[in-house]
């Protein structure tokens, strides 16, 4: 019936079916940590909603089909004893159905409660298309059946708390083919202008560039590169609602935002191959940038939260992302990167500095992007050396764009201003032996168990080679057989599903790796790129990973997951190319 799928196969428990520019994905999740038995189609379009239940009836009882599901970049299948249900993307808000010997219920998620709630379900006259209107996602979900029949559809244009959809089938032995659109109000009549089959074809080959374009080195050798493109491919969407541009996402469960540090890695992994993705990437946040400079703490379609930030590491991006990509950026685009970076500086020089202090501060764990880190235990609001060292470096940046620039005395300011911060961080909070954190507004310092006091090491080149080579040795001390745990093992503190207290997370690899290499520490950096791209090649993209057994924790299609795998296993292959 259909060709043989290509692609990396995966499973929907871990990885939701969708593809580039689209807001909605085919998944079992519901919610955070929520799985159901059926799959949805899930939207991301006003938080994360599911919003119709895909479940293949046997076309001959008409009960809920046992089914085994499929999933590879262009194809989903569900495969019963009698029959099967395949789905691809036709595009972005299109999805095609197919099936044989097998029928498929789709029905309304929510119920409509009030005339105003939940899921409205209707045959449209004009057209004769079958119509779900959503008040949670606030778009139209479109039905029109291509072949085959509607054999039963129950609660159109009921109020109430009743069941609503339809059934679609075939005569036996005969197939069935319908559409789903997602839609505004209207549009017009759905005509299918491609068999299903160059559908798939079709998908396949999207997928295929690019994967090819951002992983041309993958091989026997990296046998998680394929998987780790899909994930961020399949987690794309277009511009819409606050998202000004071509976004990734960190997830299409429901981890459905951009963050202001994740979205960087995300640019970093994409910019030798999809160079005008990854600049959007990188400048995504800044379209949200307030009048003090500060970056929004996330962004999603209809949400810009501001409550937090996030760490500077913008300034480390750049100067890495700018060596990634083809081609040099423009006189332009680099006036207004600088600008915007230049006032993201100011804000944590000026309204995250207490008056007379050399030092910027947190006011929360969370604008780290180390939510619950032991660091933040004595207290919240903190001057650390992560934020110290991330500061220094962007600095140096600023100034590097400003000589390019021709802005000679800008440099020179910004040169001076990274030195001050380097030798304020090195004469404040380094004890000898570690960094210690210190409360803004107590003045006491103390030191923990967590990674995050060693994250100075992104300094590189920039450290005395006695502190770099003494958070080596500590680092050192973290790395379990998967990875870099963030609370040290031994520590009372450490949990194994503990978020920032324990598990493995890619950002921190990341960081710590290059830091490592610029410092002169290869075989440790190394080491924690071999461990954790393997844990990668083994559990997949979640968003952290259990640092004793390897296990993945929470979200389990984490694109900066995906991202740093990519990063390293290029790094990786480079320095081992023929």
């Amino acid at each position: 019936m259909t060709a043989a799928p290509t692609g990396p196969a995966f499973s929907l428990h871990d990885i939701p079916f969708s593809t580039r520019g689209s807001w909605f994905d085919i998944s079992p999740v519901l919610a955070e940590n929520t799985y159901a038995e059926d799959l949805h189609l899930v939207s991301h379009q006003n938080g994360m909603h599911p919003v119709l239940r895909l479940v293949p009836v046997d076309a001959t009882s008409g009960d809920r089909a046992g089914t085994r599901i499929t999933a590879t970049p262009g194809l989903l299948t569900w495969t019963h004893e009698s029959g099967r249900v395949d789905l691809a993307y036709e595009s972005q808000d299109t999805v095609r159905l197919r099936g044989e010997g097998t029928s498929l219920r789709v029905t309304a998620v929510a119920r409509t409660l009030t005339p105003f709630t939940g899921t409205y379900f209707f045959r449209d006259p004009a057209d004769g298309a079958y119509v779900f209107t959503s008040y949670e996602t606030g778009r139209r979900y479109r039905i029109t059946v291509l072949s085959g029949a509607v054999t039963d559809a129950t609660g159109g244009q009921d109020l109430g708390s009743a069941d609503r959809g339809l059934t679609i089938g075939a005569d036996a032995g005969g197939t069935w083919e319908a559409a789903i659109e997602e839609l505004d109000t209207a549009r017009r009549p759905y005509t299918a202008r491609t068999a299903f089959g160059e559908v798939v074809t079709a998908a396949e080959h999207a997928f295929t560039a690019f994967a090819d374009a951002v992983a041309p080195w993958r091989s026997s050798r990296t046998p998680a590169a394929g998987l780790a493109a899909y994930v961020l491919w399949s987690a794309t969407v277009d511009p819409a609602g606050l998202v000004t541009r071509p976004a990734v996402l960190m997830s299409k469960h429901w981890m459905d935002k951009v963050w202001s540090w994740d979205h960087c890695f995300n640019a970093l992994a994409l910019a030798s191959g999809d160079p005008a993705l990854a600049r959007d990437q990188f400048a995504l946040p800044f379209d949200h940038q307030d009048e003090t400079g500060a970056l929004p703490d996330s962004v999603t379609h209809s949400e810009v939260l501001r409550n937090f930030v996030k760490p500077p590491i913008h300034g480390w991006t750049l100067g890495r992302l700018r060596r990634r990509l083809p081609e040099p950026l423009d006189h332009a685009e680099l006036t207004q990167i600088y600008d915007r970076l230049r006032r993201w500086t100011d804000f944590w020089l000026t309204a995250r500095r207490a008056p007379g202090a050399a030092l910027p501060h947190y006011q929360h764990g969370n604008d780290s992007g180390w939510d619950n880190a032991t660091t933040f235990d004595p207290e919240r609001v903190v001057v650390t050396a992560d934020l110290a060292a991330f500061l220094t470096l962007q600095l140096h940046e600023l100034a590097a764009l400003a000589t390019e620039l021709g802005l000679a005395d800008d440099a020179h300011a910004w040169r001076r201003s990274a030195e001050q911060t380097r030798a304020a961080m090195l004469d404040e909070l380094w004890a000898g032996e570690r960094f210690v954190a210190r409360g803004a507004g107590s003045g006491d310092t103390w030191s923990s168990s967590s990674l995050l006091d060693l994250m100075p090491i992104a300094l590189g080149e920039h450290l005395p080679e006695n502190v770099a080579k003494t958070l080596a040795a500590r680092i050192e001390a973290h790395l379990t057989p998967y990875g870099l745990a963030t609370e040290l093992p031994t520590s009372p503190h450490y949990r194994a599903d503990g978020y920032w207290r324990g598990p493995i997370w890619a950002p921190a690899t990341v960081l710590v790796e290059d830091g490592l290499r610029r410092a002169g520490h290869q075989r440790l950096a190394d080491e924690i790129s071999t461990r954790f791209r393997a844990l990668c090649e083994t559990h997949g993209f979640a968003e952290n990973f259990d640092a004793l057994t390897g296990s993945g924790l929470r979200d389990r299609a984490y694109t900066w997951t995906a991202a740093a795998y990519l990063l390293l296993a290029e790094a990786h292959e480079l320095r081992h190319a023929p």
